[in-house]
């Protein structure tokens, strides 16, 4: 994965459409560009599906498959697994973004903090991909990463506000979103099929411990370059992609 194929034609041959079989694109080139627009959504589309079910691992075959082209016109339009992630993923992190401008309007800061923590666990719990890409980075998903670093800062200020209210226990950090995001992505893993909701308990136990006054002081919070490194342990000992951990995350 991640490397180019080169020397395929964007035409669109029966091979790569069984379904459809329509004849290769006339000399003008303009109904290629349209048929290669058309690839590209009905890919971004199919990969939307098998990220949500089965996760961003999934291969890219099973991703061409599903949306009906050869696995040559995937790669042509999508050379790597993180140019199609960035595609898939860009609604949802607008979401993801937009959930922090929605807590930062809220009068009232920890209701806006506690509401964000459930509003973005949710987003987790409806695609699994998701789940899997808010604990991870992929530095070639220029856009992505620009919106998870937008979410991020205003999540700094949403901690400030609830703090200063007093809800929020003094010793919380950034760090223990990304913990609370690894262990949901997990739960909703192991427990997606047969107890789906199951993910909402364990986002009531955090919030309760999140609440001040708690009667014991916490550990330290993991330093952030060792919390990326167990990120990319519990993701697989090598990602050809370049795809890496969550990074940002400082100790605030």
């Amino acid at each position: 994965m991640g490397i180019p194929v080169a020397g395929y034609d964007e035409a669109v041959t029966t091979a790569d459409h069984p379904a459809d079989g329509q004849a290769p694109a006339p000399a003008d080139g303009q109904p290629l560009r349209r048929d290669a627009e058309r690839n590209r959504e009905r890919i971004v589309a199919a990969a939307r599906g098998v990220f949500a079910a089965d996760g961003i691992e999934a291969s890219m075959a099973s991703v061409a498959r599903a949306a009906g082209v050869g696995i040559a016109t995937l790669f042509r339009r999508f050379p790597t697994r993180e140019d199609l992630i960035d595609a898939v993923f860009a609604g949802t992190m607008n979401a993801y973004v937009a959930a922090v401008t929605t807590a930062l309007g809220d009068p009232d800061p920890w209701h806006g903090f506690t509401t964000y923590i459930h509003t973005v666990c949710a987003m987790q719990a409806a695609d699994r991909g998701f789940a899997e890409v808010l604990t991870m980075t992929f530095p070639a998903a220029t856009s992505l990463e620009d919106q998870r670093q937008r979410a991020y800062h205003g999540f700094l200020h949403l901690i400030d506000r609830a703090k200063q209210t007093g809800r929020l226990r003094p010793d919380f950090t950034s760090q223990d979103l990304v913990i609370l995001l690894m262990a949901n992505a997990g739960v909703i893993a192991a427990t997606q099929t047969a107890a789906p909701g199951t993910w909402q308990r364990l986002v009531g136990y955090m919030l309760q411990a999140f609440t001040a006054p708690q009667p014991a002081t916490l550990p330290p919070p993991p330093d952030p370059n060792a919390l990326a490194r167990a990120m990319a342990g519990l993701n697989g000992p090598a990602r050809p992609e370049g795809q890496g951990c969550a990074a940002g995350y400082s100790d605030r």
